[in-house]
Protein backbone atom coordinates (compact mmCIF):
# COMPACT_ATOMS: atom_id res chain seq x y z
CA UNK A 1 0.00 0.00 0.00
CA UNK A 2 1.55 3.24 -0.76
CA UNK A 3 0.99 6.42 1.83
CA UNK A 4 -0.01 9.82 0.15
CA UNK A 5 1.74 12.43 2.17
CA UNK A 6 -0.22 15.41 0.52
CA UNK A 7 -0.53 18.08 2.67
CA UNK A 8 -2.89 18.89 5.47
CA UNK A 9 -0.50 20.16 7.90
CA UNK A 10 2.14 21.18 5.01
CA UNK A 11 -0.67 22.37 3.01
CA UNK A 12 -1.71 24.73 5.57
CA UNK A 13 1.54 26.31 6.10
CA UNK A 14 2.04 27.16 2.31
CA UNK A 15 -1.30 28.50 2.27
CA UNK A 16 -1.10 30.51 5.22
CA UNK A 17 2.25 31.73 3.61
CA UNK A 18 0.52 33.11 1.09
CA UNK A 19 1.46 30.33 -1.26
CA UNK A 20 -1.15 29.06 -4.03
CA UNK A 21 -3.05 26.35 -2.39
CA UNK A 22 -4.84 25.21 -5.91
CA UNK A 23 -1.28 24.27 -7.28
CA UNK A 24 0.19 22.88 -4.57
CA UNK A 25 -3.14 20.69 -4.65
CA UNK A 26 -1.90 19.04 -7.55
CA UNK A 27 1.59 18.41 -6.54
CA UNK A 28 2.06 15.15 -4.29
CA UNK A 29 4.51 12.93 -2.74
CA UNK A 30 4.47 9.35 -2.05
CA UNK A 31 5.65 6.98 0.43
CA UNK A 32 6.62 3.53 -0.04
CA UNK A 33 8.92 0.38 0.62
CA UNK A 34 9.64 -3.49 0.34
CA UNK A 35 10.68 -5.58 2.96
CA UNK A 36 11.91 -9.28 2.30
CA UNK A 37 13.32 -11.45 4.84
CA UNK A 38 14.35 -15.15 5.17
CA UNK A 39 16.84 -18.21 6.02
CA UNK A 40 19.28 -19.11 3.84
CA UNK A 41 21.68 -22.60 3.38
CA UNK A 42 24.39 -22.73 1.80
CA UNK A 43 26.21 -25.86 1.06
CA UNK A 44 29.83 -24.52 0.39
CA UNK A 45 30.86 -21.15 1.38
CA UNK A 46 34.37 -21.02 1.83
CA UNK A 47 34.74 -24.74 2.17
CA UNK A 48 32.24 -25.19 4.86
CA UNK A 49 28.17 -25.50 5.12
CA UNK A 50 26.52 -21.77 6.32
CA UNK A 51 23.34 -21.42 7.95
CA UNK A 52 22.08 -17.54 7.80
CA UNK A 53 19.86 -14.98 8.14
CA UNK A 54 19.19 -12.91 4.76
CA UNK A 55 17.44 -9.89 3.66
CA UNK A 56 16.60 -8.10 0.89
CA UNK A 57 17.27 -11.27 -1.61
CA UNK A 58 14.35 -11.59 -3.99
CA UNK A 59 13.20 -7.81 -3.75
CA UNK A 60 15.70 -5.61 -1.81
CA UNK A 61 14.92 -3.58 1.41
CA UNK A 62 13.81 -0.40 0.25
CA UNK A 63 12.57 3.18 1.50
CA UNK A 64 11.01 4.63 -1.45
CA UNK A 65 10.07 8.67 -1.58
CA UNK A 66 8.89 10.12 -4.95
CA UNK A 67 6.91 12.84 -6.07
CA UNK A 68 5.15 15.01 -8.96
CA UNK A 69 4.24 18.50 -9.15
CA UNK A 70 1.85 19.04 -11.95
CA UNK A 71 2.81 22.66 -13.37
CA UNK A 72 0.46 22.56 -16.24
CA UNK A 73 0.14 22.85 -19.94
CA UNK A 74 1.57 18.89 -19.61
CA UNK A 75 4.77 19.47 -18.01
CA UNK A 76 5.13 17.93 -14.48
CA UNK A 77 8.02 17.94 -12.19
CA UNK A 78 9.19 14.67 -11.02
CA UNK A 79 11.67 13.11 -8.38
CA UNK A 80 12.48 9.45 -6.64
CA UNK A 81 14.64 8.64 -3.49
CA UNK A 82 15.08 5.16 -2.55
CA UNK A 83 17.08 3.80 0.15
CA UNK A 84 18.64 0.08 0.43
CA UNK A 85 19.25 -1.18 3.45
CA UNK A 86 19.43 -4.14 5.82
CA UNK A 87 16.43 -5.33 7.83
CA UNK A 88 18.75 -7.97 9.76
CA UNK A 89 20.90 -5.10 11.32
CA UNK A 90 18.98 -2.10 10.38
CA UNK A 91 22.18 -0.43 8.65
CA UNK A 92 22.75 0.92 4.89
CA UNK A 93 23.52 -1.47 2.07
CA UNK A 94 25.87 1.07 1.35
CA UNK A 95 27.58 3.36 4.03
CA UNK A 96 27.91 6.53 4.25
CA UNK A 97 25.49 6.61 1.32
CA UNK A 98 21.52 7.35 2.15
CA UNK A 99 19.80 7.55 -1.28
CA UNK A 100 22.23 3.85 -2.74
CA UNK A 101 19.39 2.52 -5.10
CA UNK A 102 18.08 5.68 -6.85
CA UNK A 103 18.16 9.57 -6.66
CA UNK A 104 17.17 11.90 -9.24
CA UNK A 105 14.94 14.68 -10.10
CA UNK A 106 13.83 15.93 -13.88
CA UNK A 107 10.90 16.87 -16.08
CA UNK A 108 8.29 14.79 -17.72
CA UNK A 109 6.48 16.04 -20.84
CA UNK A 110 4.01 14.49 -23.35
CA UNK A 111 7.19 14.21 -25.24
CA UNK A 112 9.41 11.97 -22.93
CA UNK A 113 10.77 12.28 -19.47
CA UNK A 114 14.07 13.95 -18.96
CA UNK A 115 15.87 13.58 -15.56
CA UNK A 116 19.46 14.18 -13.63
CA UNK A 117 21.46 12.19 -10.50
CA UNK A 118 21.54 8.17 -9.72
CA UNK A 119 19.62 6.24 -12.27
CA UNK A 120 18.93 2.98 -13.66
CA UNK A 121 20.87 2.11 -16.66
CA UNK A 122 18.86 0.58 -19.74
CA UNK A 123 20.04 -2.96 -18.89
CA UNK A 124 18.53 -2.69 -15.76
CA UNK A 125 15.27 -0.94 -17.22
CA UNK A 126 15.00 -2.82 -20.36
CA UNK A 127 16.81 -6.03 -20.19
CA UNK A 128 17.02 -7.43 -16.20
CA UNK A 129 13.39 -8.18 -16.65
CA UNK A 130 13.86 -11.31 -18.26
CA UNK A 131 16.59 -12.67 -15.99
CA UNK A 132 13.48 -15.14 -15.68
CA UNK A 133 15.42 -16.59 -12.47
CA UNK A 134 16.36 -13.81 -10.32
CA UNK A 135 12.27 -13.40 -10.20
CA UNK A 136 12.21 -16.51 -8.43
CA UNK A 137 15.18 -16.46 -6.47
CA UNK A 138 16.64 -12.90 -5.84
CA UNK A 139 20.18 -14.96 -6.28
CA UNK A 140 19.88 -16.18 -9.55
CA UNK A 141 21.38 -12.71 -11.18
CA UNK A 142 23.67 -13.57 -14.23
CA UNK A 143 26.89 -14.33 -13.22
CA UNK A 144 28.81 -11.61 -11.67
CA UNK A 145 25.93 -9.36 -12.85
CA UNK A 146 28.80 -8.30 -15.53
CA UNK A 147 26.03 -8.02 -17.69
CA UNK A 148 23.90 -5.17 -15.07
CA UNK A 149 20.90 -7.26 -14.74
CA UNK A 150 20.71 -6.14 -11.43
CA UNK A 151 20.10 -3.06 -11.05
CA UNK A 152 22.78 -1.71 -12.45
CA UNK A 153 23.01 2.42 -11.93
CA UNK A 154 24.86 5.32 -14.03
CA UNK A 155 26.04 8.01 -11.17
CA UNK A 156 25.93 11.60 -12.34
CA UNK A 157 24.00 10.84 -14.90
CA UNK A 158 20.83 12.78 -17.43
CA UNK A 159 18.35 9.93 -19.32
CA UNK A 160 16.20 10.28 -21.56
CA UNK A 161 12.94 7.99 -21.53
CA UNK A 162 10.36 8.81 -24.15
CA UNK A 163 6.48 7.69 -23.98
CA UNK A 164 5.08 4.89 -25.15
CA UNK A 165 4.34 5.75 -28.82
CA UNK A 166 2.57 1.92 -30.85
CA UNK A 167 4.04 0.03 -27.69
CA UNK A 168 7.66 1.24 -28.17
CA UNK A 169 9.41 2.67 -25.78
CA UNK A 170 13.27 4.03 -25.70
CA UNK A 171 15.41 5.79 -24.12
CA UNK A 172 19.08 7.23 -23.74
CA UNK A 173 21.36 8.06 -20.88
CA UNK A 174 25.27 9.61 -19.96
CA UNK A 175 27.02 9.46 -16.75
CA UNK A 176 29.66 11.77 -16.34
CA UNK A 177 32.97 10.94 -14.67
CA UNK A 178 32.89 14.55 -12.44
CA UNK A 179 36.68 14.20 -12.36
CA UNK A 180 38.93 17.48 -13.71
CA UNK A 181 41.30 15.76 -16.43
CA UNK A 182 39.52 12.77 -16.99
CA UNK A 183 36.02 13.48 -18.21
CA UNK A 184 36.15 9.54 -20.26
CA UNK A 185 37.52 7.72 -16.87
CA UNK A 186 34.60 7.20 -14.69
CA UNK A 187 31.90 8.19 -17.10
CA UNK A 188 29.29 5.79 -19.13
CA UNK A 189 26.34 5.99 -21.47
CA UNK A 190 23.27 3.47 -22.03
CA UNK A 191 20.70 3.26 -24.72
CA UNK A 192 17.86 0.75 -24.79
CA UNK A 193 14.65 0.24 -26.39
CA UNK A 194 11.41 -2.02 -25.47
CA UNK A 195 8.35 -3.23 -27.15
CA UNK A 196 5.32 -4.39 -25.55
CA UNK A 197 1.49 -5.11 -26.89
CA UNK A 198 -0.51 -8.08 -25.01
CA UNK A 199 1.31 -11.14 -24.06
CA UNK A 200 4.70 -10.42 -25.60
CA UNK A 201 7.23 -7.80 -24.23
CA UNK A 202 11.09 -7.39 -26.05
CA UNK A 203 13.50 -5.83 -25.35
CA UNK A 204 17.18 -4.70 -26.10
CA UNK A 205 19.93 -2.64 -24.15
CA UNK A 206 23.77 -1.64 -24.20
CA UNK A 207 25.37 -0.05 -21.47
CA UNK A 208 29.45 0.81 -21.57
CA UNK A 209 31.45 2.12 -18.54
CA UNK A 210 34.99 2.98 -18.80
CA UNK A 211 37.27 2.45 -16.13
CA UNK A 212 35.29 0.27 -13.70
CA UNK A 213 36.90 -1.91 -10.85
CA UNK A 214 35.38 -5.47 -10.43
CA UNK A 215 36.71 -8.29 -8.19
CA UNK A 216 36.49 -11.33 -10.38
CA UNK A 217 37.20 -14.19 -8.07
CA UNK A 218 34.25 -12.64 -5.37
CA UNK A 219 31.96 -12.10 -8.55
CA UNK A 220 32.47 -15.10 -10.67
CA UNK A 221 34.86 -17.36 -8.49
CA UNK A 222 37.95 -17.28 -11.46
CA UNK A 223 41.67 -17.76 -10.13
CA UNK A 224 43.20 -15.67 -13.16
CA UNK A 225 41.84 -13.04 -15.23
CA UNK A 226 42.76 -11.75 -18.23
CA UNK A 227 46.02 -13.94 -17.36
CA UNK A 228 46.43 -12.30 -14.09
CA UNK A 229 46.36 -14.02 -10.80
CA UNK A 230 43.24 -12.98 -8.89
CA UNK A 231 42.85 -15.85 -6.32
CA UNK A 232 45.45 -18.50 -4.12
CA UNK A 233 43.57 -21.49 -2.36
CA UNK A 234 45.93 -22.59 0.34
CA UNK A 235 45.32 -24.90 3.19
CA UNK A 236 41.24 -24.74 2.34
CA UNK A 237 41.28 -21.21 2.23
CA UNK A 238 40.87 -18.85 0.21
CA UNK A 239 43.09 -15.48 -0.57
CA UNK A 240 41.50 -12.78 -2.85
CA UNK A 241 44.19 -10.84 -4.56
CA UNK A 242 42.55 -8.62 -6.49
CA UNK A 243 39.55 -7.10 -4.95
CA UNK A 244 39.70 -4.01 -6.80
CA UNK A 245 40.60 -5.17 -10.24
CA UNK A 246 40.12 -2.08 -12.70
CA UNK A 247 39.80 -2.75 -16.30
CA UNK A 248 39.94 -0.39 -19.15
CA UNK A 249 36.36 -0.97 -20.44
CA UNK A 250 32.96 -3.15 -20.01
CA UNK A 251 30.53 -2.76 -22.88
CA UNK A 252 27.52 -5.65 -22.67
CA UNK A 253 24.85 -5.75 -24.71
CA UNK A 254 21.80 -7.67 -23.82
CA UNK A 255 18.33 -8.73 -25.86
CA UNK A 256 15.29 -10.90 -24.14
CA UNK A 257 11.85 -11.89 -24.56
CA UNK A 258 8.90 -13.14 -22.78
CA UNK A 259 5.61 -14.34 -23.91
CA UNK A 260 2.35 -15.45 -21.87
CA UNK A 261 0.35 -18.27 -22.91
CA UNK A 262 -2.62 -18.60 -20.67
CA UNK A 263 -1.25 -19.37 -17.38
CA UNK A 264 2.36 -20.06 -18.90
CA UNK A 265 4.78 -17.13 -19.49
CA UNK A 266 7.78 -17.83 -21.36
CA UNK A 267 11.59 -16.61 -21.21
CA UNK A 268 14.48 -16.21 -23.23
CA UNK A 269 17.64 -13.38 -23.18
CA UNK A 270 20.86 -13.38 -24.43
CA UNK A 271 24.05 -11.17 -23.41
CA UNK A 272 27.32 -10.52 -24.78
CA UNK A 273 29.68 -8.16 -22.34
CA UNK A 274 33.02 -7.24 -23.73
CA UNK A 275 35.40 -6.67 -21.25
CA UNK A 276 39.17 -4.76 -22.47
CA UNK A 277 42.23 -4.58 -20.22
CA UNK A 278 45.32 -3.27 -21.32
CA UNK A 279 45.76 -5.10 -24.89
CA UNK A 280 43.69 -7.73 -24.12
CA UNK A 281 40.13 -8.52 -24.61
CA UNK A 282 37.64 -11.15 -23.12
CA UNK A 283 34.22 -11.99 -23.93
CA UNK A 284 31.39 -13.24 -21.68
CA UNK A 285 28.57 -14.76 -23.06
CA UNK A 286 25.30 -15.51 -21.06
CA UNK A 287 22.03 -17.46 -22.34
CA UNK A 288 19.14 -18.06 -20.45
CA UNK A 289 15.70 -19.85 -20.81
CA UNK A 290 12.85 -20.24 -18.45
CA UNK A 291 9.23 -19.62 -17.36
CA UNK A 292 6.86 -18.93 -14.70
CA UNK A 293 3.29 -20.71 -14.23
CA UNK A 294 0.30 -19.20 -12.12
CA UNK A 295 -1.25 -22.23 -10.79
CA UNK A 296 -3.81 -20.50 -8.85
CA UNK A 297 -4.30 -16.35 -8.69
CA UNK A 298 -1.64 -17.22 -5.40
CA UNK A 299 0.50 -19.45 -6.15
CA UNK A 300 3.39 -19.36 -9.27
CA UNK A 301 6.14 -21.37 -9.66
CA UNK A 302 9.28 -20.18 -11.84
CA UNK A 303 12.43 -22.56 -13.13
CA UNK A 304 15.29 -21.11 -15.37
CA UNK A 305 18.47 -22.08 -16.52
CA UNK A 306 21.53 -20.33 -17.52
CA UNK A 307 24.54 -20.99 -18.98
CA UNK A 308 27.75 -18.84 -19.26
CA UNK A 309 30.68 -18.84 -21.04
CA UNK A 310 34.06 -16.52 -20.23
CA UNK A 311 37.85 -16.61 -20.95
CA UNK A 312 37.72 -20.85 -21.36
CA UNK A 313 35.10 -21.36 -18.47
CA UNK A 314 31.75 -22.61 -18.31
CA UNK A 315 28.87 -22.32 -15.73
CA UNK A 316 25.96 -24.53 -15.54
CA UNK A 317 22.97 -23.04 -13.16
CA UNK A 318 19.55 -23.92 -12.50
CA UNK A 319 16.70 -22.17 -10.48
CA UNK A 320 13.62 -23.25 -8.96
CA UNK A 321 11.36 -21.67 -6.57
CA UNK A 322 7.61 -21.85 -5.52
CA UNK A 323 6.16 -18.37 -4.45
CA UNK A 324 2.56 -17.79 -2.56
CA UNK A 325 0.83 -14.57 -1.83
CA UNK A 326 -1.05 -14.27 1.44
CA UNK A 327 -2.70 -10.52 0.34
CA UNK A 328 -1.91 -8.08 -2.47
CA UNK A 329 1.56 -6.74 0.01
CA UNK A 330 2.70 -10.03 1.28
CA UNK A 331 4.48 -12.95 -0.24
CA UNK A 332 6.49 -16.39 1.09
CA UNK A 333 8.50 -18.14 -1.06
CA UNK A 334 10.72 -20.81 -1.24
CA UNK A 335 13.85 -20.91 -3.67
CA UNK A 336 16.74 -23.10 -4.76
CA UNK A 337 19.66 -22.32 -6.71
CA UNK A 338 22.68 -24.89 -7.87
CA UNK A 339 25.39 -24.13 -9.80
CA UNK A 340 27.77 -26.41 -11.70
CA UNK A 341 31.13 -24.43 -13.24
CA UNK A 342 33.98 -26.25 -14.93
CA UNK A 343 37.11 -26.58 -13.76
CA UNK A 344 39.72 -24.47 -12.48
CA UNK A 345 36.26 -22.18 -10.93
CA UNK A 346 35.14 -21.83 -7.54
CA UNK A 347 32.00 -21.84 -8.15
CA UNK A 348 29.93 -19.00 -6.83
CA UNK A 349 26.04 -18.22 -7.42
CA UNK A 350 25.30 -14.82 -8.86
CA UNK A 351 28.46 -13.05 -6.22
CA UNK A 352 25.94 -13.37 -3.33
CA UNK A 353 28.01 -15.71 -1.16
CA UNK A 354 31.54 -16.52 -0.50
CA UNK A 355 32.77 -18.93 -3.66
CA UNK A 356 32.98 -22.42 -2.60
CA UNK A 357 36.38 -23.88 -3.11
CA UNK A 358 34.80 -26.47 -5.31
CA UNK A 359 33.05 -26.77 -9.01
CA UNK A 360 29.58 -26.35 -7.55
CA UNK A 361 27.60 -24.74 -4.78
CA UNK A 362 23.84 -24.73 -4.14
CA UNK A 363 21.16 -22.87 -1.32
CA UNK A 364 17.77 -23.80 -0.34
CA UNK A 365 15.99 -20.23 0.82
CA UNK A 366 12.93 -19.81 2.67
CA UNK A 367 11.39 -16.18 2.65
CA UNK A 368 9.00 -13.12 2.91
CA UNK A 369 8.40 -10.21 1.06
CA UNK A 370 5.87 -7.39 2.34
CA UNK A 371 5.46 -4.20 0.53
CA UNK A 372 3.75 -0.95 2.03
Amino acid sequence: MKRRLIAAVIGAGLCSAGLSCASFAQSSITMAGKLDDGITFVDNEGGHHNYKADSGVLFPNLWILTGVEDMGGGVKTVFKLSTLFNLNNGQLNQPNTLFGQQAWVGLQTDYGTLTMGNQFDFSADFFGQFNVGASGSGYAIHQGDFDHTNNDRLKNSIKYTSPVWGGFTFGAMYGFSNTAGSFHDGSGWSAGLQYANGPFTAGAAYTYQAKPTLDPYAQIGVHTFFNVPVATVADNAATDLMPEFQISSLGTFGIGASYAIGDFTLYGDFSDTVLKYQAQTSVMHVYETGATYQVTPAAQLVLGYQHTGFEGHTWNQVTAAALYSLSKRTQVYISSDYLKASSGVDAVIGGSFSPSLAGQQADVRIGMYHAF
